[in-house]
């Protein structure tokens, strides 16, 4: 078991079909924190309003957190705009803190704005109708990722998804994303920060943006993947946390939802 100074998570989207829940489960079963960051939306409460779905895997992630916290793990929440009824309930609750946002301190001492994106979401923050409408699209492509990797299962291929493969494909989307890294930056300029580290458009990355370096978790529904810091102050982006639980053959269709316009 490998064992971190922190981890950072994001995009569970628990309460979806589209959760990799079994990918989470081995993550935290295979890693060890002395902090924990869950960096939004972590529960889907957008799709839980339009239907309930909520599987047995989904439950033993949250009592795996929790009893990572009660094992000494520091649990810091940052809610997200999947989950964000959260924010109502701001401060302390035994070893998890639920924050809007935070200042991580690294071991050699930078400082790491971490907040989950939301904020800098143009759609989601002044056009909420359409963040929904996208949210359906996405829901869509997701929703044929069982099947596609049921076929793929059956020839010896790995696992693949097919809404990420769209997604790295269509300009605007590509376009989208470059944008939101310049914001969120700019977001956190006047926060005297070395670097940023966000969720929300599930596409997992490292890299320099001017002076700020810039980290995004990823998530658990595509890319499978989180940022963890080394006990000497290094953050490393791991990828590709797939188990083979995690690709099932079709289910009947069923009332989901995950991130925003398209993205997120």
């Amino acid at each position: 078991m490998a064992h971190y100074r922190t981890g950072f998570i994001s995009d569970l989207h628990l309460g979806t079909r589209g959760c990799n829940a079994a990918a989470v489960l081995h993550f935290l079963r295979e890693h060890e924190f002395d902090t924990l960051y869950l960096v939004g939306d972590l529960i889907d409460i957008w799709a839980l309003r339009r239907g309930i779905y909520w599987p047995q895997s989904h439950n033993d992630v949250i009592q795996k957190i929790l009893r990572k916290g009660r094992k000494g793990t520091k649990l810091i929440y940052i809610p997200g705009n999947h989950d964000e009824l959260v924010s109502d309930f701001l401060g302390e609750y035994g070893s998890i803190s639920i924050v809007k946002d935070a200042i991580h301190v690294t071991a050699d001492g930078r400082r790491i704005f971490v907040l989950h994106g939301h904020e800098t979401d143009t759609v989601v923050q002044n056009h909420k109708w359409l963040a929904y409408v996208g949210d359906v699209g996405y829901t869509l492509l997701l929703k044929l990722n069982p099947l596609v990797n049921w076929f793929r299962r059956r020839f010896g291929a790995g696992y693949w998804s097919l809404s990420a493969y769209v997604k790295k494909r269509v300009k605007d989307a590509v376009n989208f994303i470059g944008s939101f890294e310049k914001a969120i930056v700019r977001y956190a300029e006047d926060r005297q920060v070395q670097g940023v580290l966000c969720g929300h458009i599930h596409s997992p990355a490292v890299h320099a943006l001017g002076e700020t370096m810039y980290y995004n978790t990823g998530d658990f529904v595509e890319s499978c993947s989180a940022i963890v810091e080394h006990h000497d102050g290094r953050l490393e982006l791991l990828t590709g946390l797939y188990v083979d639980a995690v690709a099932p053959p079709p289910e009947p269709a069923a009332e989901a939802s995950l991130p925003t316009p398209g993205l997120a």
